[in-house]
This record gives C-alpha cells, structure tokens and sequence, in this order.
C-alpha cells in the first residue's frame, strides 16, 4: 500500500484519459487500491433493480455515479498558483506537509 499524497478534498485536474483537463474535488480516497473517487469526473450509469436492503427500498431506474480513477491520472491543483503541480513532503517538529514544488506554498493549513 502507498502513501498518497491526495486526499479528500483536495481539487486536482485529469492529466490523461478522456476526461483530460477537467477539475474536480475528491470524494473518497481508496489508498488500497491506489484510486480517487473525484466529482464530475469518469460518470458512469447503472441500471438499478428495485430493492429491498434493511428496510428501505432503493428506487428502480438508471442511476449516475462516479467510478474511481487511477492517482496516476490525476495531479494535486496548488490553492495559490492555481495549477497541476508536484508535491514533495516537509518534515518538521514531528509532522510531515505538502509543499508545492512551483510556488513552495505549503498546502496543509
């Protein structure tokens, strides 16, 4: 298992794939599988069945959700520069930040 340096909430821009250039933020962080759930981004439709699951019943019909997209597809967008940069990691008093690697901002507040 890796260490991403993504997590939610985090806006980040689509390098590759279909969807390239689009910005999103991030839901959900898989780090086991190493993917990000990000809004807007790899929307994919399902046809759901009428179901019954602990006393509720799920409505039928065609549902939009958004399927996880591969960390490698995606770059971290730095709050003060405004663009897909590189992170690198700073080790100080114990705790490790994220620093952008144009501007040098760091990224946790």
């Amino acid at each position: 298992m890796v260490k991403l340096k993504i997590k939610k909430g985090d806006t980040v821009e689509v390098i590759s794939g279909r969807e390239k250039g689009v910005r999103g933020e991030v839901l959900r962080v898989l780090p086991k599988d190493e993917r990000l759930v990000v809004q807007g981004v790899n929307v994919r439709k399902k046809h759901q069945r009428k179901m019954q699951a602990g006393g509720r019943t799920m409505n039928p019909g065609v549902i939009s959700f958004e399927a996880p997209v591969h960390v490698s597809n995606v770059m971290l967008v730095c709050p003060k520069c405004s663009e897909p940069v590189r992170v690198g990691l700073e080790r100080s008093e114990g705790k490790s930040r994220r620093v952008c690697k144009n501007c040098e901002t760091v990224m946790d507040a």
